[in-house]
């Protein structure tokens, strides 16, 4: 954080609208945000805005009065109908991010508004111009870090404590017996790991006395099922949401995972995590440790350690690349993740468990 500015003067009961118009582990990202927003205003009424699909990550949140959302792709009658729903119905609205889309909700919603912008171009002058107060984002900067430059601006204190989902969880779970979760299935294919990787972790775990609970969606199941054949593992992907996804994992010995959403919320559970990163730039999109990061995650390495998380890479040349894989698509392979071995993902697991163990 820098010098905090002058604090920003609001109703004593203020509405606050935060814009994060991206993906799961994105909008998860946002929490210490919203968190700092109702930390420094306590009688305020903060929503969020966010993409259809995403709100779950945030369930039960005590910071959050409501959650509103809008397709991705939404038709002209549907952004219509959200602007007029908006329009100027917030003390404060915040933008997470530089795009044109949020920028412009937060500048239509909020009777003072706040946000990013990019260092050059006509695009960020007419931003600057239409915020309240803005800054200037540093693309190399963790993400938490990035959000929380939001804080400053409002001459707040920044809380960098993700919050986790909440609520009804159904009975018997978290289970009593030592286990470990696993999470084979990102969303896009060029952050997977190997099939052969997963089930020599899987064979890993057994060894070690602990039963492996298999997490993932619903449209995962036909590459779950290829994953996991023949496995000694338990299947719960596709049947719990996210109050239950956190309660599970939280009193997990160890979870492992590629770069997903679920990894994000492992870390900020505190359980020792083991996460699984390719082309992903660790320094913007590393997991965030339950206590925060001591220092920021390198570029490359090939087991990094910060607080409850383990970060797993094969430190190739190129690494990271922050490209959509070696193809350039959502759907291909990285040569990364392909070589990465089993051993030295079991090795990062021994070092989690013996963290546990400790404790």
């Amino acid at each position: 954080m820098g010098t905090v500015m002058e604090p920003i003067k609001l109703p004593p009961e203020p509405s606050v609208l935060v814009v994060a118009l991206r993906r799961l582990g994105d909008v998860l990202l946002t929490t210490p945000l919203i968190h700092s927003v109702k930390r420094a205003f306590p009688a305020s009424s903060i929503e969020a805005l966010v993409f259809a699909g995403t709100e779950g990550i945030l369930s039960g949140n005590p910071d959050l009065a409501g959650v509103l959302t809008v397709p991705e792709r939404p038709s002209a009658r549907q952004s219509l109908a959200l602007l007029r729903r908006l329009w100027r119905r917030y003390d404060l609205a915040l933008s997470t991010q530089t795009g044109d889309r949020p920028i412009v909700f937060a500048f239509l919603a909020g009777r003072q508004s706040a946000g990013p912008i990019e260092a050059n171009g006509l695009s960020a002058a007419v931003k600057r111009l239409a915020l309240s107060r803005s800054y200037t984002t540093e693309r190399a900067r963790h993400r938490i870090v990035d959000h929380l430059r939001l804080a400053e601006l409002l001459g707040i204190p920044g809380l960098a404590e993700i919050v986790c989902p909440q609520g009804k969880v159904r009975p018997g779970l978290p289970l009593t017996h030592p286990y470990a979760v696993v999470h084979a299935a990102p969303k896009y294919t060029y952050k997977r790991w190997t099939v052969d990787g997963w089930q020599k972790l899987a064979a890993a775990l057994r060894l070690r006395g602990l039963a492996t609970i298999v997490i993932g969606a619903e449209a995962d199941r036909a590459y779950l099922d290829e994953v996991w054949r023949e496995c000694d593992v338990a299947r719960l992907d596709g049947t719990l949401d996210w109050p239950e996804l956190s309660a599970l994992i939280g009193a997990a010995r160890v979870y492992i995972g590629p770069d997903t959403a679920v990894t994000h919320l492992a870390a900020a559970t505190g359980t020792p995590t083991v996460a699984l990163y390719g082309p992903t730039d660790p320094r913007i999109w590393g997991p965030w440790p339950i206590r925060g990061l001591d220092r920021p995650w390198s570029a490359a390495g090939t087991v990094q350690h910060r607080g409850n998380v383990w970060l797993v890479q094969n430190p190739l040349p190129c690494l990271p690349c922050q490209l959509e894989g070696c193809q350039r698509r959502l759907d291909s392979h990285s040569q990364c993740l392909d070589e990465l071995a089993a051993d030295q993902v079991v090795a990062a697991v021994d070092r989690a468990l013996a963290m546990r163990q400790a404790a």
